[in-house]
């Protein structure tokens, strides 16, 4: 915008009986001369606030804050002055505003929306975050709210040098590419490099090939295939750990496809615990290719495994991985079934340790379950005492196009997470071959939210017989499922009545009705037994 003059600021040196009168007159002066887009925010003090006042109210805050938390550390409460909630530094909830209070200390910029707070991961950071540590590492005078944002400014600028270093590593690897591999793409990376950097780069971090090759692995997808990520790992919002996991989850796509799926989870990913982010970078990478999903899942499974090593406690532990998720499912009911027998039985211990005594029990043939006699473990459990099978409440949520095979979408299963549309669909046919299942399906839109959700079982033989073939039109059978119309009016202002099918034949009824444009739900059914179930969403 074009420069005007503006009016000379008060001099604080001239007359002191002027000094505020001048100040106001330059503020008005100023304020008159601002155009439309040099407005001061809405919660902008007036020129002529008293700031005397505001430095009061601020100093009795923090004083009824320290007070507080000295009553509570009296009484063996958990003390301290407030802190605020969520993850901090910039654009995250955490500092999204400053709290009201006195702050005095050197760590003043670290408190909820300083600037200090709000600051991205780099070399100046780590300075301004030292200084207010002190050099004894204590914040003197500084309260939990301020501590809490430097632990927050420190976890940034780790990332920050995490990120420096794996560049570092990146062009290592661009001096070193295999022969017959150029530099290529914008990021000027060959697409593999000489072996004899891993070695070279274990050595001067001491440790091992396998820990060398990943960190190199992670350098080069965020140079050539997460740029995204990388930008979020250089400025704080991401640590290691989670550039980590995305860069795991789209290790089978393409670079196209990579920045299709990390642009899905970025917007929340700082803020997402590890967990949290794993399954949601694991359904963005389903939705982006779901083939490649499914081939990835079919190619891990050959490398099946069990294994074992102790435990730094002196115990030991036994794992299974990669193995067929319905027999995962199945094996994890029994061992909850004999855990179940071992507690009526008065075995001691919470549920995990019984899970545990069970899953050796199963193992090994033994019963462990308490004996009035007093005598020792038998041999193995009784039959019918652990059942197996994949059956009990299964929980599915999968979108409608995807049961009626109109769509290849993620689903996820209660326990197990994202899981890609042919291994949902897997999964619901095992269940479905128990006819003890209880069937809880939560059916998504196309944006993915809920639209509803109920639970019911199949029906039985006579009522198949009763309600006679599925109408012609609207149905697709086949080895899965199929949802079809039936003609029958559901609850009202919904959707009209749907019956689902299930493997071998059987039929569950489910009507769907939308309560607002808002809210939905599902109601299952058998037939002519109402078994009602609702979930709202958008």
């Amino acid at each position: 915008m074009p420069q005007r003059p503006v009016a000379p600021g008060p001099r604080w040196d001239d007359d002191p009986g002027r000094v505020e009168e001048d100040w106001l007159a330059w503020c008005e002066a100023v304020e008159e001369q601002l155009g439309p887009d040099e407005d001061d925010p809405g919660d902008a003090a007036p020129w002529d606030a008293d700031i005397d006042a505001l430095i009061a109210e601020c100093r009795q805050i923090t004083v009824e804050e320290a007070a507080f938390a000295a009553r509570a550390a009296r009484r063996g409460l958990p003390g301290g002055t407030p802190v605020a909630d969520g993850r901090r530094g910039p654009g995250q909830p955490g500092s999204a505003q400053r709290r009201p209070g006195e702050f005095r200390s050197r760590a003043a910029g670290f408190a909820a929306g300083m600037l200090l707070d709000t600051m991205p991961g780099c070399g100046a950071l780590a300075g301004f975050a030292a200084e207010a540590a002190g050099d004894d590492d204590r914040y003197e005078g500084a309260c939990d709210d301020e501590v809490a944002g430097a632990i927050a400014a420190w976890d940034r600028v780790e990332a920050y040098v995490a990120a420096r270093k794996l560049a570092a590593m990146a062009e290592f690897i661009r001096r070193r590419p295999r022969p017959g591999s150029p530099l290529e793409g914008p990021a000027r990376m060959p697409e593999s490099w000489d072996e004899s950097i891993s070695a070279e780069v274990a050595g001067v971090l001491a440790e091992s090939r396998p820990a060398a090759d990943a960190m190199l692995g992670l350098a080069c997808d965020l140079e050539v295939k997460l740029p995204g990520t990388k930008a979020a790992f250089y400025d704080g919002t991401l640590r290691q750990s989670k550039a980590a996991i995305i860069a795991s989850a789209t290790a089978v796509l393409d670079p196209a496809e990579a920045r299709a799926a990390e642009a899905k989870v970025l917007d929340r990913a700082g803020r997402l615990t590890p967990g949290a982010l794993r399954a949601a970078i694991a359904r963005a990478v389903m939705e982006v290719a779901p083939k490649k999903a499914k081939k990835r899942r079919e190619a891990a499974a050959r490398d099946a495994r069990v294994e074992r090593w102790a435990e730094d406690s002196g115990n030991a532990a036994l794992a299974g991985h990669e193995l067929p998720p319905d027999e995962v499912l199945a094996a994890d009911q029994r061992i909850t079934a004999w855990a179940r027998e071992l507690k009526k039985s008065g075995l001691e211990g919470d549920m995990d340790v019984l899970r545990a005594r069970a899953f050796l029990d199963l193992l090994l043939g033994k019963d462990s379950r308490a004996r009035q006699d007093g005598a020792g473990p038998t041999a193995g459990p009784a039959a019918g005492a652990a059942p197996g099978g994949f059956a009990g409440r299964v929980t599915l949520t999968v979108p409608l196009a995807n049961v009626t095979r109109l769509a290849d979408r993620p689903g996820e299963i209660s326990g197990i997470g994202p899981v890609d549309p042919w291994l949902a669909r897997d999964l619901a046919n095992a269940a479905a071959a128990n006819p003890k299942t209880t069937w809880c399906i939560t059916v998504t839109d196309e944006q993915g939210h809920a639209v509803g959700h109920g639970c019911a079982r199949p029906e039985p033989k006579s009522h198949r017989k009763r309600a006679g073939p599925a109408p012609p039109g609207g149905a697709r059978d086949g080895p899965g499922f199929s949802f079809t119309a039936i003609g029958e009016p559901g609850p009202p202002g919904g959707y009209g009545a749907w019956r689902l099918r299930i493997p071998g034949g059987g039929r569950t009824c489910w009507s769907l009705s939308t309560r607002s444009p808002r809210r939905s739900a599902i109601t299952g059914s058998r037939p002519r037994a109402m078994i009602p179930g609702s979930s709202s969403g958008t």
